[in-house]
């Protein structure tokens, strides 16, 4: 009986003891409940509020779609460039009429060259289109040209064989349309056409 007392005294004492300090630990909450709320509430606010305005910080504004460039059909560009190919077609048109020349048995003395046949209008059809060529070009690619660039870059060797061609074929023309007997002049003619097909050919 006396063991049993003695459990029951040290088993009480350590309820005591431990009510004690749950005691000491546990302090009197005189907070309403409204200060609760918002002592609570404000971080989940803040936090609420970062997410809703995080979205619209990394939404970029979109941007509408730019349509791909189309160039006109219509240009200075392109009527330079067939001009050129026309001229180059003439040339091609102007050879291939060319009459052919008396080598044996000719009459004494020859018949008179034909000066307005075919062959003559389609000469002078090429150097016209030549002519407006060059004008062309020079309206349309002015700025292209610079000797500061060096006779190599390409728009440069462009000008160059293509004033130079169609220089040689109308010297080709002109010396044929100014004689009264068959001149050789098929040779310079050709090598123009070459100079501006070149030409063509360098920038294009």
């Amino acid at each position: 009986m006396r063991g049993t007392g003695i459990i029951k005294g040290a088993l009480a004492a350590m309820l005591l003891w431990a009510g004690g300090a749950g005691a000491q630990e546990t302090t009197l909450d005189t907070a309403t409940p409204a200060q609760v709320y918002a002592l609570h509430a404000q971080p989940l606010l803040l936090a609420a509020s970062e997410q809703v305005a995080a979205p619209e910080q990394a939404v970029a504004p979109v941007q509408p779609a730019q349509p791909s460039f189309e160039p006109p059909l219509v240009s200075g560009s392109n009527i330079h460039l067939v001009l050129g190919l026309s001229t180059i077609a003439a040339a091609a048109a102007t050879a291939a009429t060319a009459p052919e020349g008396c080598e044996h048995n000719c009459p004494n003395p020859p018949p008179p060259r034909e000066t307005n046949g075919t062959h003559a209008k389609l000469a002078k059809t090429t150097i016209a289109l030549a002519a407006a060529t060059i004008a062309s070009g020079l309206v349309t690619h002015w700025d292209d040209f610079a000797l500061a660039d060096g006779l190599t870059d390409p728009d440069n060797l462009h000008v160059l064989f293509g004033i130079t061609g169609a220089a040689l074929m109308a010297y080709a023309v002109n010396k044929s349309a100014n004689s009264t007997s068959q001149v050789s002049h098929a040779g310079i003619a050709e090598l123009g056409a070459l100079g501006m097909l070149v030409g063509i050919k360098m920038t294009w």
